[in-house]
């Protein structure tokens, strides 16, 4: 339904910046799935890539195999991120949120809280 389950921004300054970069961003992955179409079914899960780049930042994208999608925004001056750092990052993310998923005091649609 395309409304963030947790959003968190480090440092928090130009927080509402970060937010709409995140939600303009979900417009390009869903374009990105469309794309692909039958693909996404085949897969268990589809890195995006990085969806759209900034002045500032570069933005990323990951789908899960339920439609879960994960948005990271990442300093453009930070040249040590290589792709498959993100890739493992978005997989650890998953991990996690499958996790919370699975925990019987969680109930689904609830907002994400976490240190």
């Amino acid at each position: 339904q395309n409304y963030p389950l947790y959003i968190r921004s480090v440092p928090t300054e130009n927080e509402l910046k970060f937010h709409y970069t995140v939600h303009t961003s979900l417009d390009v992955v869903d374009e990105k799935i469309s794309a692909m179409g039958k693909a996404l079914v085949d897969q268990r899960e589809l890195y995006l890539g990085l969806l759209y780049p900034t002045e500032d930042y570069k933005v990323y994208g990951y789908v899960t195999n339920s439609k879960v999608k994960f948005v990271m925004v990442v300093d453009s001056s930070n040249t040590a991120l290589r792709d498959n750092e993100i890739r493992s990052m978005f997989r650890k993310l998953h991990n996690s949120y499958t996790d919370i998923m699975c925990n019987p005091f969680y109930n689904p649609g609830d907002r994400i809280h976490s240190r």
